[in-house]
């Protein structure tokens, strides 16, 4: 059997940064592009256009990342005993069969 090991893959959270990331770059170099420059304000730089054209650049640099370095998921992870001090749902006792 070969041995292959399972990755995050879409789930790694590499990759929605890098999406969220490269979808405000995207937003931002067309209003660099096409929207109201406002040179006056940011003392003649278009720094829509340029923090758009950074955030795509960073955004490649994520995707690049969890696609050269997956994220390896464990094929087995032992399940955490129940401990009264944290702050969620008891576990359930198993029900004892015949009696």
């Amino acid at each position: 059997m070969a041995d292959t090991k399972k990755t995050a893959g879409a789930f790694d959270i590499r990759n929605f940064i890098g999406m969220l990331l490269g979808l405000y770059g995207i937003i931002l170099t067309l209003m660099g592009l096409f929207g109201d420059k406002e040179l006056e304000k940011t003392g003649g730089v278009n720094a829509n256009l340029w923090t758009g054209l950074v955030l795509l650049v960073v955004s490649a640099g994520f995707m690049t990342w969890a696609r050269l370095r997956p994220t390896v998921v464990p094929d087995h992870v032992e399940p955490v005993p129940d401990d009264a001090t944290r702050p969620a749902p008891r576990k359930k006792p198993k029900p004892r069969h015949g009696g």
